[in-house]
């Protein structure tokens, strides 16, 4: 594994780019982006992803978004849907600049909500040539509000965000709020989510548990990635069960993808919605599951 940098939209990017162990030099491969889930940095989900295709013959390569971790991009903690997907265009970019990287072998693989990212990137962009999923969060209008406080608490996060943009705008001062709490209804995920709250998971000392921006709530709750499913074109693997978060969204999703090359592996659990999903983050039974379903599909199509 080496660090690289690359630029996105004139903000320097961080990432962490990972070599097969038999990878030597003059070797053209074929290359997977790795992306985790909303506010995470590379060193969580991504990066163990990226890592384990790295194993099966893959370059990888796990980043830091714009206002996440290494990478620059103010204000810090801002979940933008629009920017991070055009970090990921910008990454297959940079990939396609390196001499070890088949330039038109670039897939990408993505958890959580880094699925409708990744989707959205490859609907819109035909340099990326194969998508997988796991445990994706798919949202739209109607989904956010099972999960924000009905239509009521929807509409008080999107103003709470406006102001917290124009006072940005007018003073330079980012508000913030817990990104994780077990106390705190606020806090922008509310829970025993032990992934997040466990330093031995995801607890890691490169994210932050305590600041995410208000701000990002109009970017977050308005974004519905379900009109890109029929412009998408690449063969896309979704893998997910009905113990992971929203499951008839990502059948819905599934349904309107227009490739033909595309298959839905749904998994059999006893985990209730959406405790199965963070088993996709970490645990190694799920994690090797991903990872083998994935290198047989990217060794198919890319």
């Amino acid at each position: 594994m080496k660090k690289i940098n690359f630029k996105s939209e004139g903000l320097d990017l961080v990432g962490n780019l990972f070599y097969p162990a038999n990878y030597k030099e003059g070797d053209v491969l074929p290359t997977i982006i790795s992306v985790g889930s909303w506010t995470t940095v590379k060193e969580q989900m991504a990066g163990l992803y990226a890592e384990k295709l790295a194993e099966k013959g893959f370059i990888t390569l796990a980043f830091d978004f714009r206002n996440y971790g290494e990478s620059e991009g103010e204000p810090r903690f801002w979940e933008n849907p629009s920017m991070k997907v055009e970090d990921i265009k910008n990454a297959v970019t940079y990939l396609q600049s390196l001499p070890e990287v088949d330039s038109e072998k670039i897939g990408i693989f993505a958890v959580c909500a880094g699925s409708m990212y990744s989707l959205m990137a490859a609907a819109d962009d035909n340099r990326i040539k194969s998508v997988v999923t796991a445990a994706s969060w798919l949202h739209d209008a109607e989904a956010v509000k099972l999960f924000y406080g009905g239509e009521e608490g929807v509409n008080e996060k999107i103003e709470a965000a406006r102001k917290a943009k124009k006072t940005f705008a007018q003073d330079g001062v980012v508000e913030y709020i817990e990104t994780i709490s077990t106390t705190n209804t606020s806090a922008a995920m509310y829970g025993e989510y032990d992934y997040y709250l466990n330093p031995e998971r995801g607890g890691v000392k490169e994210w932050s548990n305590d600041k995410f921006a208000v701000m990002s709530w109009e970017d977050w709750l308005t974004l519905d990635p379900m009109p890109y499913a029929p412009k998408l074109q690449a063969p896309t693997l979704m893998i997910h069960s009905d113990g992971c978060v929203l499951p008839q969204y990502t059948k819905n999703f599934f349904e309107g993808i227009s490739s033909e090359n595309k298959r839905l592996d749904w998994l059999d659990t006893e985990l209730p919605s959406p405790m199965h999903q963070f088993n996709f983050y970490d645990q190694d039974a799920e994690v090797t599951l991903a990872v083998d379903k994935a290198n047989t599909w990217f060794k198919e199509t890319l």
